[in-house]
């Protein structure tokens, strides 16, 4: 399962040390960068890539690899030269070139950017996060397609390896997701901290003073520390043993504690904080060279180091044969499942996959968070791949899988537990449930959603962030979207979240105005593979009458006219909630002549990437007076309701009230609606 490791060479040290020596030449020569940290971890990922990592560099995406995880981002050079090393595509020019204009080699690594990065690092804690969301999406994948084989027997066995820092550890998002992974029992997550007690401001102890190890056998981790040799380097050998320990450990989460000193060999910036985030200098990177016995010159990497370390792709390759046998054996054995993963490999649907969706009638109401949970059971049925659940907030998010059954190991005594179950209870950590949703998109098999409430979305905005920098499939489940959800009052109440999502680029912002177009937005979001956020109501609201109002499958556009207006007055643009209220301000006005033209917008986002026909015919140009009318602050509206326009918005926070009466005493009604209607015309019209 794993490379046959050859003795331990002389041109093995010869490369650590050349390792070191190009991190510091690359820093020096931009001016700017983190040299120290891939100093001293370079015989560290060098053990890692050449010996313990199952790999071939030929085929970055081999689903049968093991995954490598650099959480302390800024440390890239640690990875850029072992990619170098391995044969990735990377150059000793792509090098020279780090953080420099279109290189290959970005200040931090980036997901889809350079090949053999597997997420995109910087912002300390996140990749321990998603290493445990991928650990987590390895054991679903293997359910869904290998359940019965023994571990280590099945061509879905693979383990998530990370390299994380101090800093890492000391993130809040890495706590979340640490104690969780204790509670899932992630046998396949192996986690080597470094712990070299040296940050931007010095010694870690001013703030960080805790004991790890304990911390992390408390959460259930297995733990092995590994001190530094006593000149300061690291003990590789002990690394070693600690590492091949690690890969007998099954039935929890390691995690390798390893002393280290940043910078070393650097006579005098070594474990210094300098080191941490500055160039050495030239005269400290000559005399570093020297202590490692290496010549002066720049970007140093002889013929016979670069041969022996390239040798890695061979039994990379070596490795990929023996695995293709045992994969051939479970292609003809699982004909059925077989298809199921190329599906899943390349991110498809199935024929049949949206037949059988939910569907409202406008007897009685509906909220959208209800319609929402009946769609994605709907959908769940012909997509084994959908898989997550909430932050302890399933009964109000609506995110329970029915039948589903409890992602959680096997020795779990819980009700309903099961190690392939589809149902995640991520408990009451919002930030570590987007990182790891993350994760779980990045391992590449699994449609990963999640949910709680609009109002802590802030909780995790860093991840949301990240999944739109990444363009991941991941769907954030955001409920109780508005003062609507009443008595909770003005903590629990999003005022400008809506607007603060919409701010994040290449993040779907979707606000679904009843039942039937939650059904189509659902849809719209699987088909399009991106990272999106549904905002649900957690009251009921009116289900519109299609027979007099346009198809629900109109929400697919983003925005679109509810009722036939040919030449509107006004045009009244409103989301979600606020869109039933605002159709009967538009039988207000009628009633006195105004003819208003009401679009439902469910996502500005897909909106804007219509042609400029559809536009034109939703909002036309010559059409100046316009409503937008939203429960939250008016922020973004301007761009389409213009100098004239009024927004009917919250510019405040909320209150501990009913519904009806929030809206009521908040201007939420279809008189105030109406009013703000006259006074767009007016404006217009001026």
């Amino acid at each position: 399962m794993y490379p046959t490791k050859k003795p331990w060479s002389a041109l093995d040290d010869q490369a650590v040390a050349v390792a070191r020596a190009l991190s510091m030449d690359a820093v020096q020569k931009v001016g700017n960068g983190h040299p120290g940290t891939a100093m001293s971890l370079a015989p560290v990922a060098y053990t890692l890539f050449q010996r313990f990592l199952r790999h071939d560099p030929k085929d970055p995406n081999w689903i049968g690899r093991d995954r490598f995880i650099l959480s302390c981002g800024h440390s890239s050079l640690t990875l850029y030269v072992q990619l170098l090393f391995s044969g990735y595509g990377l150059s000793l020019d792509d090098l020279k070139a780090f953080r420099t204009w279109g290189s290959l080699t970005p200040g931090h690594p980036e997901y889809g950017h350079t090949a053999g990065v597997e997420t995109t690092t910087g912002p300390l804690g996140q990749g321990v996060a998603n290493a445990v969301g991928m650990a987590m999406a390895a054991r679903y994948e293997r359910g869904l397609l290998d359940p019965d084989a023994k571990w280590g027997e099945s061509p879905f066995d693979h383990n998530i390896w990370v390299i994380c820092s101090d800093g890492d550890l000391q993130e809040g998002v890495s706590t979340e997701a640490s104690s969780l992974a204790g509670t899932q029992q992630l046998g396949n997550l192996k986690v080597i901290y470094d712990d070299n007690r040296i940050s931007i401001e010095g010694d870690t102890h001013y703030a960080f003073t805790e004991d790890v190890s304990a911390r992390y056998r408390s959460y259930g981790w297995e733990v092995f520390e590994v001190a530094a040799l006593s000149n300061g380097d690291v003990d590789r050998d002990a690394l070693e043993k600690a590492m091949e320990k690690s890969l007998q450990i099954t039935d929890k989460p390691v995690l390798i504690r390893l002393k280290t000193v940043i910078a070393w060999p650097a006579p005098k910036a070594r474990n210094t904080a300098k080191s941490h985030g500055s160039a050495l200098g030239a005269e400290e990177v000559a005399a570093t060279k020297s202590e490692l016995g290496l010549p002066a010159e720049d970007f140093y990497y002889p013929d016979e180091v670069k041969n022996h370390v390239e040798e890695i792709a061979q039994r990379g390759g070596e490795l990929r044969k023996s695995w293709e046998v045992g994969f051939s054996n479970w292609e003809k054995a699982n004909p059925t499942k077989a298809e199921l993963l190329e599906r899943l490999v390349n991110r498809s649907l199935p024929k049949d996959w949206n037949t059988n969706l939910p569907t409202f009638g406008s007897d009685k109401e509906v909220s959208t968070r209800k319609a929402s949970g009946d769609s994605l059971n709907a959908l769940a049925e012909k997509l084994p791949e959908l898989f997550g659940g909430s932050s302890d907030l399933a009964e109000s998010n609506n995110t329970t899988i029915e039948e589903g059954g409890s992602f959680l190991p096997a020795t779990s005594n819980m009700k309903g537990a099961n190690p392939y179950g589809r149902v995640i209870h991520f408990g009451i950590r919002e930030h570590a449930m987007g990182s790891i949703l993350n994760g779980m998109a990045l391992h590449g098999l699994v449609r990963p959603f999640g949910g709680t409430f609009l109002v802590f979305s802030d909780y995790m905005r860093g991840a949301v962030r990240l999944s739109a920098l990444m363009n991941l499939p991941v769907t954030y489940v955001w409920s109780h979207d508005s003062i609507g959800l009443g008595e909770d009052g003005p903590t629990h109440q999003p005022v400008e979240h809506i607007a603060a999502l919409r701010a994040i680029p290449n993040l779907e912002v979707i606000r679904p105005a009843d039942a039937n177009e939650v059904v189509y937005c659902w849809q719209e979001i699987m088909k399009r593979n991106k990272p999106a956020g549904i905002l649900l109501s957690r009251q009921n609201l009116p289900v519109i009458d299609r027979n007099t109002h346009a198809a629900a499958s109109e929400a697919a556009h983003g925005a679109y006219a509810l009722n036939q207006v040919t030449n509107p007055d006004v045009i009244l643009i409103a989301t979600g909630s606020e869109v039933h209220l605002t159709l009967k301000a538009a039988d207000l006005l009628k009633s006195e002549g105004i003819q208003a033209r009401v679009v439902s917008a469910p996502c500005l986002e897909w909106f804007n990437q219509q042609d400029a026909v559809f536009k034109e015919k939703v909002l036309p140009k010559q059409v100046k007076a316009r409503v937008s009318v939203e429960a939250g602050i008016s922020q973004g509206w301007r761009d389409y309701i213009g100098d004239c326009g009024v927004a009917v918005s919250l510019e405040h926070f909320g209150a501990s009230a009913s519904a009806g009466v929030l809206f009521k005493e908040f201007g939420f009604t279809p008189e105030k609606i109406a009013a703000a209607a006259k006074q767009s015309i007016s404006n217009s019209k001026d």
